[in-house]
This record gives structure tokens, C-alpha cells and sequence, in this order.
């Protein structure tokens, strides 16, 4: 892309809001070339792969969490953050239908920040690590000038005939998602909006106690390291997988893309838990708009072969949401008005808000 030049002759440079948070990823990394046989897969997937040895893969991701984009502190609480951070990465282990083993944790704070403080952090860093079973094994440490900013680097393994892509969709293939969406933006709206409650008034009371199941997907969310292993009961590997971190919209779209399809959802299939429905209400929001565009759900939504529609239909908390359709057809919602929509990819973009 040419930086374009005004009629004055000055450079006229491209806002990284024009392309958004993929678009910038897919200029920026256009030229790179891969030269080692043993990367199997690099940028575009939940995870990078490299090949260990003739049988087994290792899966590899990292995320960013920057204070005033990622989280508030003024109500996120340090050892659910810790604990959040950790969830957020192994959930792209388990979108390649992977295992985590192993995670590094580097860290950048300001000198508001406590000793006290940071082991609040690393107590939920170490809880979640002891629910899923992974090795915390190295980092780093600095200093910021501002906040906090944590980066943690997930690694996993998987044998190669288990492994699973965003590109193995076929035309035909079912869509299923493991569990309710939307209830963490609608626990995100709750909590900003105590937050300008307290700030419009600091003695007002919150008022939370009806609304713990939307808060608790916001600030304590949970990997479906359970969906794994019924996979592997079941013997059952999805034809494609990608976690809900951007909204169901979102990873829909990345799921046609990569496998150079179409898909239609049905909008009365589209699991929202009942306390979501009410709030979205409460709201004046769309609960169906809440569930494709929300984010920060880290459920899987995966395809499956008609064939294999059997073993995953009795799974705990699977749902039978769509279809794969041909790419000409478009990403269509079937409303429970009879009617058909475009679904467009509304959910978070990382460089605004």
C-alpha cells in the first residue's frame, strides 16, 4: 500500500482503523515466507503449528491484554484478570482441537502497581493453571508508563490426524456451537454501566445480585477444555473449529474464508441464556445481535460432516445452529420471521473504543 501524497505534497499516511485489526494483520504479514518444513502453519488460525516429530504437532498462541482496551480495573478484580488472561489463550488450543501443556507470562506494569498487587494477578495466573493443567514456564518482566499490558504465550500438542483448522468446511457440513452466547458483552454493559453510576455518584450501591451468570461469563470466563475431551470420547474431530472471542459473526466469517465457503445460521437456534435475553431487553439491545457480535464468549463453534451429525448431537451443551452452503450463496441469518438477512461482522475491533 503507497503512502499517497495531498496536493500540498505531504504524505498522506493510512489509519489503521481503515483496514481494522485483521485487515492490518493480513497487510503487514503479505510478504512473509515461511523456511522451515517443520512450520506446518503460520499466521491466519487460532494458533501457529509446527510439526515435533512424525505422530504429534505443537500448537502455539499468544494474546495481548492492554489496561484501558482489554480490562478495567476499576471493576475487574487483579486475580480474575490473572485467571481471565490465561483462559483467553488456552481457549485457542483448544479451537485446534489441541491439549494445552504449557504457558509463558510476560508482564509490563507502572509504578502504581504493588508487590500485593501483582500477586493477586499471579494467584488467578496459577489457578487457572491448575484447572487446565498447564505449566507455567517462563516470561518476562518490565516496565511500563502506563498500566498494564499482559501477554501471555499458550503451547499445547495434538497428533496429526486430530488436528483442526478454520479451512476444513465442506458444503453440507453442519455448524454447531458448544454453549450460550452473548452473556459476556451484556455483563460487560452492566459493568460499565455501574462504573458511570459510581462515578456520577461514589455512595451509590451496585446493583449485581440479579445478574451473576452475565458477570461471571464477563470476568471469570471459562475454556471448553470439556468439549475436547468429549471430542475425544466420542471420536469425533470437527471438519473446521475457531473460538468465540470476536463474536459468533466474526468467527463465522473467518471460518468461510479460510474454507472458501458460504453458511446460513437459523436465528430461533442461536443459543442465549434466558438471563441474557432479559438484560438484553432491559438494555434496549437485540439479544440475537448480542449473541453474533458480542465477543468474549471462548465457546467453539465448529462444523461437522452429515455423517458424524450422531456423534456430537447428544453432546452436553451442543448446539445445531446453521449450514455450509456454497461461497456464491453468501453468510446468510435465517430470522424467525421467515425472513433472510446478510450477517455482517460487527464484533470488537481492537483499534477502537
Amino acid at each position: 500500500m503507497a503512502n499517497e501524497k495531498t496536493e500540498q505534497g505531504k504524505v498522506k499516511f493510512t489509519d489503521v482503523n481503515s483496514l481494522g485489526e485483521f485487515g492490518l494483520i493480513k497487510h503487514l504479514t503479505k510478504n512473509i515466507e515461511l523456511y522451515h518444513d517443520s512450520t506446518i502453519m503460520g499466521i491466519g488460525d487460532d494458533a501457529a503449528v509446527i510439526a515435533s516429530d512424525a505422530t504429534m504437532l505443537t500448537v502455539v498462541s499468544t494474546d495481548m491484554l492492554v489496561e484501558g482496551i482489554h480490562f478495567d480495573l476499576m471493576y475487574s478484580p487483579l486475580k480474575h484478570l490473572g485467571y481471565k488472561s490465561v483462559v483467553v489463550n488456552v481457549s485457542d488450543i483448544y479451537a485446534m482441537n489441541a491439549t494445552p501443556k504449557q504457558i509463558t507470562v510476560s508482564i509490563a506494569i507502572s509504578n502504581k502497581y504493588s508487590v500485593e498487587a501483582m500477586d493477586e494477578l499471579y494467584e488467578g495466573i496459577r489457578m487457572a493453571c491448575e484447572r487446565y493443567n498447564v505449566d507455567l514456564i517462563g516470561g518476562d518482566m518490565t516496565s511500563s508508563p502506563k498500566g498494564m499490558t499482559i501477554s501471555i504465550t499458550a503451547i499445547g500438542e495434538a497428533s496429526k490426524e486430530k488436528i483442526v483448522t478454520r479451512k476444513g468446511a465442506s458444503v453440507g457440513d453442519i455448524i454447531c456451537v458448544s454453549g450460550q452466547l452473548g452473556g459476556a458483552y451484556l455483563g460487560l454493559q452492566i459493568l460499565e454501566r455501574e462504573k458511570q453510576l459510581f462515578l456520577d455518584d461514589p455512595d451509590i450501591q451496585p446493583d449485581l445480585d440479579e445478574q451473576k451468570y452475565a458477570l461471571g461469563k464477563q470476568l471469570k470466563p471459562e475454556a471448553r477444555k470439556d468439549m475436547i475431551e468429549f471430542f475425544e470420547k466420542k471420536e469425533f474431530v470437527p471438519s473446521s473449529m475457531i473460538d468465540i472471542s470476536d463474536g459468533l459473526a466474526s468467527e463465522l466469517f473467518h471460518i468461510c474464508e479460510a474454507s472458501n465457503v458460504g453458511a446460513y445460521l437459523e436465528e430461533g437456534k442461536i443459543p442465549i441464556n434466558q438471563e441474557s435475553e432479559l438484560l438484553a431487553l432491559k438494555f434496549r439491545l437485540d439479544p440475537t445481535t448480542c449473541a453474533l457480535n458480542g465477543g468474549e464468549d471462548y465457546e467453539l463453534l465448529f462444523t461437522v460432516k452429515p455423517e458424524d451429525l450422531e456423534k456430537v448431537r447428544l453432546m452436553p451443551s451442543v448446539y445445531i445452529i446453521g449450514e455450509i452452503v456454497e461461497r456464491k450463496d453468501g453468510v446468510k441469518l435465517h430470522t424467525t420471521g421467515g425472513n433472510i438477512h446478510d450477517i455482517k461482522a460487527q464484533g470488537w475491533n481492537h483499534f477502537e473504543g
